[in-house]
């Protein structure tokens, strides 16, 4: 089995980050280069089914449900699961103590930075070509750079 966890801290508004973070369709923009293409499938409550196309043109399908008011989404891939067995991911959404003002024109917000972790708890195939091991570095690599793209986009949303 594989696992990873990266975290950042990005300093805005908690709703901010929670929103922005879990808008599918801004992916592509937040995820740099690595999705071409980020759909939503179908919205229903809490759960969004949304298809994912890479930059190598491979789709596939998961899901995801938000549970904002706990500060935390949880998703799983669907189909294809292959280069998978199965493919688990938590984002925590951990409010930091120390407040931080915001200015926002002439108007000035408190609030406290929100630390963002991406868990991802998976198991590749046999017959897929990289093993569990190789992977959890592929992913520690790709989100590291990837939360700070969010953080950069986010923070300068929030500043606004």
């Amino acid at each position: 089995m594989g696992h990873t966890c990266n975290s950042i801290i990005i300093n805005a508004p908690y709703e901010k980050v929670f929103d922005i973070s879990n808008d599918i369709t801004r992916w592509t923009e937040l995820f740099g280069t690595e999705y071409k293409k980020a759909e939503v499938v179908k919205k229903e409550a809490n759960k969004i089914t949304f298809r994912l196309t890479d930059e190598d043109d491979k789709s596939w399908q998961s899901w995801r449900l938000l549970f904002k008011d706990k500060y935390f989404a949880y998703a799983e891939r669907e189909e294809p699961k292959f280069p998978f067995i199965y493919m688990k991911i938590i984002w925590l959404y951990t409010p930091q103590p120390e407040g931080v003002a915001l200015a926002t024109g002439s108007q000035t917000t408190d609030f406290c930075p929100v630390e963002m972790s991406w868990i991802q708890h998976f198991q590749m195939d046999p017959k897929a070509k990289f093993s569990d091991s190789q992977v959890e570095g592929f992913i520690n690599e790709g989100s590291q750079h990837n939360l700070k793209i969010f953080k950069e986009i986010i923070e300068k949303e929030a500043a606004k």
